[in-house]
């Protein structure tokens, strides 16, 4: 039974594929003696499946070598396609990640979109999203990953647009698509080059190239530049990273997935890709230059912030700039530690606030407070949350940050110190939010704010246990460094800079300092409130640009092409009718004047021919 568990794990990608499909018939309202609420059960029954299915297998691949699993799929005229699977630890572990994950955001979408009849759509989407993540993990072709990333790409979409009759939700979801095609269109350019050069999309033969390669210098970072960029959408990184906030518009259930493992399906693509991407030194100091830019930006950008998403959108943008330092630096297990310990924060830190968005009137932290004695549950979630994504020991990320700054310690001090200044940045963000919406005395709009109702707390509560646990679970796969081997250096600059950050934010926001706090100089404060301008410069720039093509093209079309067609259609016109009054029904005019336009024709054709020497003989 256990062998037969481990060489089926394929099929759980197919278990939230058939929830999705099974939720159809409730999405356009066929069925309607029920009402939608079974496609939300079903998915859940079939999530369910999908995660005792990966933490069994998880199980038998501890302490196993990875194997892979071919499926034939396309083979002509040179071209073999085979969907390769790759069976490890690491990508069952993922798959035990997200559908965990999923599962806990189906039960939260539950309490959350108790009265909404969009139940079909959204559960069967969700259903997608958990395939597609899933299959991204198992996957060992960078075109099939590619594939995946698109279908990706058009879920979000779909999701974000989920109540399509509200003018920002539609501007939010198509924001986001536009986005993220941008850096698609590179990622294929990479894709297909790639090929061209190495012969092979598998992942591990790509690894076997990269070691024993002569490439172009020139070509190879090209590539390599055009593979980045898809990753850079997919992470939010500067400067394709609007898309996150403009998606915060859809439901709270979706965003627990999109801010957690959505969000790093980009950083998993770059990690498999590693061995090619070093191959160029301008790729790897690429990657750790937007990673280091978006991660001090977005941190400083979250500050400003008055929106609960918004802060906790930049937040995310940040933190994947981490993962991207990472990715440069070649530290690939720090990449994949901060991946699964930003996972499980993030999301507990999306349903504490997903609840205060669902009863509450607003979501501008400045008209919230004292919330801590009206939900003390979502309180406390949202306090583990900021503990699991800062260097708090000895949860999850400190142990993550500390793995990624050790191994840059002895080469690259100056990432060390950015790292220790994002730490910090991200307490002072967080614990502001905090303090502005459950600290304090309670305001107008927060007087009547109760806690949410069981089917919001349970995943909550269930998540916020596994935050606290994930240091057994790490120690348990052998994933923590030995105390002999700890940098103690390291080690206590994170510490203080988690102290630091949280209490300098705690005492601005629970003093007497008079609120809202602004900045000395009022251009910083709206350089960072309003994201650097960067979306008035997308408006300068790349939408300009783009408006001004189209009024070209359309110009074009109007009076080059449309001009061109109305001309031959008025000489036809004009030929018709002047051939009109000609005829007189003596064949042999009609034979004559058949005759005489041939011989026009043949004469233009022939010119080139006979016209030069004819010329030539008179001069």
């Amino acid at each position: 039974m256990a062998q037969f568990l481990l060489e089926t794990v394929w099929l759980v990608p197919c278990y939230a594929l058939i929830g999705g499909i099974l939720a159809i018939p409730w999405s356009p309202g066929i069925i309607r003696r029920t009402g939608p609420r079974p496609a939300g059960y079903v998915n859940l029954v079939m999530t369910f499946l999908a995660l005792a299915h990966s933490v069994l297998a998880l199980q038998l691949t501890l302490n196993q070598p990875p194997h892979e699993v071919f499926i034939p799929w396309l083979s002509t005229a040179g071209l073999n396609l085979t969907i390769t699977l790759d069976i490890s630890s690491v990508s069952v572990g993922a798959m035990v990640i997200i559908t965990g994950l999923n599962f806990l955001a189906q039960i939260f979408a539950i309490g959350y979109m108790e009265m909404d009849w969009g139940w079909g759509r959204f559960y069967s989407l969700l259903g997608l999203f958990e395939a597609g993540l899933c299959a991204l993990a198992l996957c060992n072709n960078l075109f099939f990953s590619y594939v995946i990333l698109e279908v990706l790409t058009l879920g979000t979409y779909l999701l974000v647009g989920l109540w399509f009759s509200q003018p920002l939700v539609v501007t939010g979801a198509r924001d986001a698509f536009l986005t993220k095609r941008v850096g698609d269109l590179f990622l294929l350019m990479g894709v297909l080059g790639l090929w061209t050069l190495s012969g092979t999309w598998n992942y591990t033969e790509l690894a076997d190239w990269a070691a024993n390669t002569q490439v172009d210098p020139t070509m190879i970072t090209l590539v390599g530049l055009a593979l980045v960029a898809g990753p850079m959408g997919k992470c939010a990184q500067f400067p394709l990273h609007l898309w996150l906030d403009e998606a915060m518009e859809g439901p709270v259930p979706s965003t627990i997935l999109r801010n957690s493992v959505v969000v790093a399906s980009g950083a998993w693509v770059l990690i498999k890709l590693q061995p090619v991407l070093t191959l160029s030194p301008v790729v790897s100091s690429f990657i750790v230059a937007i990673g280091a830019v978006t991660a001090i930006g977005a941190s400083l950008i979250a500050i400003a912030q008055i929106d609960i998403k918004r802060c906790l959108s930049y937040s995310v943008s940040a933190y994947m700039g981490l993962v991207f330092i990472a990715v440069g630096a070649q530290q690939d297990d720090a990449a994949l530690l901060l991946v699964l310990t930003h996972a499980v924060a993030a999301a507990l830190l999306v349903m504490s606030t997903g609840g205060i968005i669902w009863n509450g009137i607003t979501q501008d932290v400045t008209l919230l407070g004292g919330l801590w004695t009206r939900r003390p549950m979502s309180g406390l979630a949202f306090i583990v949350g900021i503990l699991g994504l800062i260097a708090f020991p000895p949860l999850g990320s400190f142990w993550a940050l500390l793995k990624l700054a050790d191994g840059l310690w002895g080469t690259s001090p100056w990432l060390v110190g950015i790292i220790i200044a994002i730490n910090a940045l991200t307490a002072v963000s967080l614990t502001r939010e905090f303090c502005l919406i459950f600290g304090g005395k309670a305001k107008q709009m927060s007087e009547r704010s109760p806690e949410v109702h069981w089917p919001m707390v349970l995943p909550m509560m269930i998540l916020l246990g596994f935050v606290l646990h994930l240091p057994l679970v790490l120690q348990s796969l052998s994933l923590l460094p030995n105390w002999a081997d700890l940098n103690k250096d390291v080690a206590l600059l994170l510490i203080w800079s988690s102290i630091f950050g949280c209490s300098i934010s705690a005492i601005i926001y629970l003093g007497n300092i008079p609120k809202p706090v602004r900045l000395p100089w009022k251009p910083l404060q709206d350089l960072l409130a309003y994201d650097f301008y960067t979306p008035k410069l997308y408006r300068m720039t790349i939408i300009f640009s783009v408006a001004q093509l189209s009024k070209f093209a359309d110009m074009i079309d109007r009076f080059v092409v449309d001009g061109i067609v109305n001309l031959l259609g008025l000489f036809s016109l004009l030929g018709g009718e002047g051939l009109k009054y000609s005829t007189n029904g003596q064949t042999q005019f009609y034979a004559f004047t058949v005759l005489l336009g041939v011989g026009a024709l043949c004469a233009w054709i022939t010119w080139p021919f006979w016209g030069l020497q004819f010329l030539s003989l008179i001069f």
